[in-house]
């Protein structure tokens, strides 16, 4: 019988849950616990919201797995529509699972490993020091790649990058990513020569940078840079432990 604590122990198994702990603010693991009972469909969301949390109830799992949970940092006070998603888990028995910068590092099912992969970086190396670990990935692109048609490989369904900024070389030849909020980490691509930087958001802040020192940057969008490591994870869920698993789309268009 499949529960959440074998669930727990088969997440952790691979994703590498306790070598964040101390740089990652959000509660890695199991959020809220069901009753005990055997988990037979998993959802996979981004998000953890009211939708995610009515769709996956609507399509019978008994587990919703999200890249970006409930709890961040401080205690919050179950009020308002914070009390209101931990009652709709409750009052449905549904377990949910989050995992944020493991997911986004990891080297087979993160974010990041997908984006390179879709961008056709080769034998991708560490890159992006975030408190002590480099959680995204760069290296040498498999062919040159123009800023036009690496937008079109990380778009995900109907989800355009929400800004590309094609300041550096027509044909890159290099690339670095890392998922979500990056932006001010075009600064280490800058400094390492990189030709193209692909994250999820952009700031106002890093623009003029970006124009003076001939980087070309994409900010694909938090949500559609971050849709790959829920999804790898789903499909060896539904591998290795024979679960029916449903994703569910919530798109931000950020």
């Amino acid at each position: 019988m499949i529960t959440t604590e074998k669930l727990d122990t088969w997440f952790r198994s691979f994703l590498e849950i306790e070598e964040f702990f101390s740089v990652d603010t959000s509660l890695n693991g199991l959020q809220v616990d069901n009753e005990g009972g055997e988990i037979q469909k998993i959802a996979f969301a981004v998000d953890a919201c009211l939708e995610s949390f009515k769709r996956a109830a609507d399509a019978g799992a008994g587990l919703l797995f999200v890249h970006h949970g409930l709890f961040w940092e401080k205690p919050l006070a179950l009020t308002s529509s914070h009390r209101e998603r931990i009652k709709f888990l409750l009052d449905h028995n549904l377990a949910l699972y989050a995992c944020h910068l493991p997911l986004d590092q990891h080297p087979e099912v993160g974010n990041n490993a997908a984006l390179a992969e879709l961008l056709g970086i080769e034998d991708p190396g560490p890159f992006g020091m975030y408190h002590g670990k480099k959680i995204g990935y760069k290296g040498n692109l498999k062919k040159p790649l123009s800023v036009d048609e690496a937008a079109k490989r990380i778009s995900f369904g109907a989800n355009r990058p929400v800004g590309v900024y094609p300041f550096g070389k027509k044909e890159n030849l290099s690339c670095a990513v890392i998922s979500g909020g990056a932006a001010f980490e075009v600064f280490q691509a800058i400094e390492e020569g990189v030709d193209l930087y692909v994250t999820g958001e952009n700031s106002h802040s890093v623009y003029h940078h970006l124009l003076e020192n001939g980087i070309n940057m994409i900010a694909g969008g938090h949500y559609a840079t971050e849709v790959w490591g829920v999804r790898s994870v789903m499909e060896r869920c539904a591998h290795e432990l024979y679960l029916d698993t449903e994703f569910i789309d919530v798109p931000t268009g950020l």
